[in-house]
């Protein structure tokens, strides 16, 4: 599937990082772009930079998650491409001693939860409705019909300390890649996913220098932090390349995350 102007796609959380950045990537080689997220003025800045559509989005509402479809689908017509970047982040211990008290607490399980709900069923929210309007697509070439791609990361395989709910998110994400693009198989519609390493999101970008130095200087090859334009390109390879199937790939430089 070649990235023209006949295509359309949607990048959840593409209002920042990695999602603003295949935006990017995706507008300026020509696709219609509808980007889904819950911050309304960086979202409507970067749609009205790129003449994409912006919605505003919350992955954990039914309702928005419909309606945000509908306004994406009238303005572009029926995505090919859908790429779910939408995401959030904790560190607690599974279990701990206070630092004033010393008091025994666990891991705030409302916090777990919603951490699950946005990177895990909220991926699956969007992939799953992605999926049922692609079915109405005529297929191209080799019978395609769309592909999906999802973030996960490779504290999926090394969560670090505090990452319980994160990595357990985006494990759920690694396991459920192949089941999906097996359920989609007689339908043309492939599914993969992408498992970031250290990058230079807005998270990573408010770090102190030094700090962002000591972790560039732990990656192996290139001794550098990954950019959303290196996220954006294997978007773009994921997409072009019609073999490429149910496969989980790692975008990391190399590196492997330690315990802390």
């Amino acid at each position: 599937m070649k990235l023209d102007s006949s295509l359309s796609a949607i990048v959840t959380g593409g209002a920042s990082g990695l999602g603003a950045g295949t935006a990017r990537w995706l507008a300026a080689r020509g696709v219609k772009v509808a980007l889904f997220d819950f911050n309304e003025a960086q979202g409507s800045a970067l749609a009205n930079e790129i003449g994409a559509v912006f919605c505003k989005v919350d992955v954990t509402s039914e309702s928005d998650v419909d309606a945000a479809f509908e306004k994406a689908r009238a303005a572009n017509g029926q995505e090919r491409i859908l790429v779910n970047c939408a995401g959030t982040i904790n560190a607690i211990k599974t279990a701990s001693r206070h630092k004033q008290t010393g008091q025994a607490q666990h891991f705030p399980l409302a916090d777990f939860e919603r951490v699950i709900q946005i990177n895990l069923i909220g991926s699956f929210r969007c992939l799953a409705k992605s999926a049922a309007g692609m079915l109405n697509l005529e297929p191209l070439t080799d019978g395609e019909r769309g592909v999906i791609i999802n973030t996960a990361s490779i504290a999926a395989q090394e969560g670090q300390i505090g990452q319980a709910a994160y990595s357990a998110s985006k494990g759920g994400i690694l396991g459920m890649t192949l089941p999906i693009a097996r359920d989609l198989m007689n339908e043309g519609i492939r599914i993969n996913a992408v498992l970031p390493g250290i990058f230079k999101t807005p998270m990573v970008s408010g770090m102190p220098e030094n700090v962002q130095a000591a972790l560039a200087s732990g990656v192996p090859f290139p001794k550098r932090l990954g950019t959303p334009e290196d996220f954006a390109h294997l978007v773009e390879s994921i997409i072009e390349n019609p073999y490429l199937n149910g496969e989980s790939i790692r975008l990391d430089g190399a590196v492997r995350l330690t315990p802390r």
